[in-house]
């Protein structure tokens, strides 16, 4: 990977008093991050200066080189032994010998730039609203962006060596991260566009006694990119939720298609105007698109829609502005902008109008998350999208699920992973090597009533392939309502407890409702597939009376003369739409 770093950054002195220097600079200096700052004698937080960058980011050495170089010649050591003290690991110079045996001419790999980001709305709060309003989401993506960081160090952040990378171990301190803050995007009039880039650093100590130097796992960090992300904005919801009061709601952007959370009561104009260059793609699309129908005789594709639209962004990307203007300066040609194109009463009760959006959201969605209900929700809709898929693609989708639900409230830790393991124990089966994939026989049974609901949906290509999976996703739920419905019914004493018999191909399969503990009540479901279900289990239920009566007949012929009646009271199966009950556990 070619490294390029942030423009401007490391290229001015270090402001005299903090914040409010770094605001009239134009684009705060970077600072360095991450727990492997002490193995280098330095600290989190200290900023990044132009050389120590293009030692460690560019040439793989010490930020501090060229001090230890001057130190180790005046000690009598030869200049290429004073070089090589100072490489973190192999230096890139083997990379380049034709003496080595894997000589290579390519430039090797150092850094990762991570780009952090958050949603539009908040772009647009916080470039339009006050000061406080500024600074606290600034704050939210400071400690956002470090938890995040942090799980890649925790979790994800491997060392390799040996041939091929074959050994492979958890890295023993830290990264070593430098973080550069930039204010606005790349479009024509610079709106705003609040990220970060985290430029990671490849070098990285072993988990050794020696502490000896060496490469990260490249492929570790990418294939955990999507669950990083998703992991980022669901820190940023929960701490814009708790610092502002706040709520979020589902966007959809593309019918069909996965939508994004936004903070509730922003308004929807106000993104239009933020995002220009999402504007600029969309102009682009359609000739590329229309190239490639005439190219291959046929709409594209997943997979080629998203490489069109790479394309599109990619010949449609504006130069960077090489004016400086300070922050102040850019809000208040933000707000102008804005002010001119929707009113000044859009842009002043912009925040008094996110707190009573979050008012009924809070009145709407209740704090909980039901484990099972949860787990059967992520791996439909990821057995839907992928088919075979890994731990880390439920594990990103398990985020998204804690996102929707809670709206911003906060999560207890690790009930991400707990959902991701109840998944893999109760409804996946092996897939190949590395891979797994749904266990349909777990997810229901193998009935003509439930296929005949799921497998349509699953099946239907002309739909958008996100809206299969979450109508299946939905299909699932539902018959885990009727499931527990009928469980908590056959639970209770009475003196004849009436069951499905086991040849009736409607008898619904118990779920695992034992393997995890933590549930919660269930929530309300679609009436009409309630309803269905509902009549499948009346069915049942009258074949059973059927049965039994004719059994009671062939043994007593006098009871034939007896009328039908209705069956009794107690073995009538009432609708499976949901009311309040007994909490059996859960998460708030």
């Amino acid at each position: 990977m070619a490294l390029s770093l942030p423009r401007r950054d490391g290229r001015r002195r270090p402001p005299p008093c903090g914040r409010a220097a770094q605001d009239e600079a134009g684009v705060p200096p970077g600072v360095w991050k991450g727990r492997g700052l002490a193995a280098l004698g330095l600290k989190d937080g200290d900023v990044v200066t132009e050389r120590q960058a293009e030692l460690l980011l560019g040439e793989g050495r010490h930020p501090d080189a060229d001090r230890i170089e001057r130190e180790l010649l005046a000690q009598g050591k030869s200049p290429v032994q004073a070089r090589r003290a100072t490489a973190l690991g192999r230096p890139i110079e083997h990379n380049k010998s034709p003496k080595t045996e894997k000589a290579k001419e390519r430039t090797p790999w150092l850094g990762f730039d991570l780009t952090f980001r958050p949603p539009p709305t908040a772009h647009v709060a916080w470039a339009l609203g006050d000061d406080e309003i500024r600074l606290v989401l600034e704050l939210c993506q400071d400690v956002t962006r470090d938890k995040t960081l942090a799980w890649f160090e925790d979790a994800v952040a491997e060392i390799r060596w040996g041939s091929g990378g074959k050994h492979r171990k958890p890295i023993r301190d830290g990264l070593i991260v430098a973080v550069f803050r930039h204010y606005e995007s790349r479009a024509a009039e610079a709106k705003p566009l609040l990220h970060d880039h985290a430029v990671v650093s490849i070098r990285a100590r072993r988990p050794d006694d020696k502490g000896t130097w060496g490469n990260l796992s490249a492929d570790s960090l990418m294939t955990h990119i999507v669950a990083a992300d998703t992991l980022y904005l669901l820190y940023f919801m929960e701490e814009v939720s708790a610092r502002l009061g706040w709520a979020w709601e589902p966007r959809e952007v593309t019918p069909g298609r996965r939508p994004v959370m936004e903070i509730a009561g922003i308004d929807q104009r106000l993104i239009g105007w933020q995002s220009t260059r999402r504007q600029q793609i969309e102009d682009a699309l359609p000739v590329l698109t229309a190239k490639y129908e005439e190219k291959h005789g046929h709409a594209p594709g997943e997979r080629a829609a998203y490489a069109l639209a790479c394309q599109a962004a990619d010949q449609t990307r504006p130069p960077k502005r090489t004016e400086l203007l300070s922050l102040t300066e850019l809000r208040k040609r933000w707000r102008a902008s804005a002010v001119r194109a929707y009113g000044a009463d859009a842009v002043d009760r912009l925040a008094e109008r996110a707190r009573a959006a979050a008012a009924a959201v809070w009145a709407r969605v209740r704090p909980v998350v039901d484990i099972a209900l949860a787990a059967v929700d992520v791996v439909a809709v990821v057995y839907v999208m992928r088919g075979a898929f890994q731990r880390h693609h439920l594990l990103a989708e398990a985020r998204r699920h804690l996102a929707y639900s809670l709206r911003g409230r906060p999560h207890q830790p690790g009930l991400d992973e707990t959902i991701v393991q109840t998944v893999v124990d109760d409804y996946t089966r092996p897939a190949g090597q590395r891979m797994m994939t749904a266990d349909l026989g777990a997810l229901y049974p193998r009935d003509t009533e439930d296929q005949a609901v799921l497998r349509p949906l699953t099946r239907n290509r002309p739909a958008p392939l996100y809206e299969r999976a979450r109508l299946a996703a939905g299909a699932l739920t539902v018959r885990v309502h009727a499931v527990r419905r009928a469980d908590r019914l056959g639970s209770r004493a009475r003196p004849r407890i009436v069951a499905v018999p086991s040849s009736s191909r409607s008898r619904p399969r118990s779920f695992h409702s034992g393997r995890k503990a933590g549930r919660v009540p269930e929530q309300s479901t679609d009436v009409d597939t309630v309803e269905q279900t509902r009549r499948t289990l009346k069915a049942a239920v009258a074949m059973l009376h059927d049965g039994a009566r004719e059994r009671a007949a062939a043994r007593n012929p006098q009871s034939q003369r007896a009328p039908a009646t209705a069956p009794p009271p107690h073995t009538q199966q009432p609708g499976i739409q949901h009311t309040p009950g007994r909490t059996t556990g859960g998460v708030a």
